[in-house]
């Protein structure tokens, strides 16, 4: 399980290199105009992975926090509101995924 975690960290970390590699040589070639246009892409594109990275990370923590706590749960049910707030701070980071997100989508509008 850990060798595919570091897989997808790497993969994703290079497509990121490829993704600004591209972005630096498309402004650099463009007009003014153009790469007002093009940076507004790239302003959709990173809100999109910003999104879509915490929507991922949170999905991973909340597969082994809820696991946990509904372990925990079963064996001791008065410890039902604790765990509760460690699978809900799990959550939140897709919720910070998607206040950056909007941050990012208004820099467009």
């Amino acid at each position: 399980m850990r060798v595919r975690k570091r897989v997808f960290a790497a993969v994703l970390a290079l497509s990121l290199l490829a993704l600004l590699t591209a972005a630096s040589t498309v402004v650099a070639e463009e007009g003014a105009e153009e790469a007002a246009a093009t940076a507004n892409g790239w302003i959709a594109i990173a809100a999109g992975i910003a999104m879509a990275g915490s929507a991922l990370a949170a999905g991973m923590a909340i597969a082994s926090t809820g696991t946990a706590a509904t372990g925990a749960t079963a064996e001791k049910p008065e410890v039902f509101g604790r765990v509760l707030i460690f699978v809900a701070l799990a959550e939140a980071l897709a919720i910070y995924g998607l206040l950056i997100a909007f941050m990012l989508w208004t820099k467009i509008a």
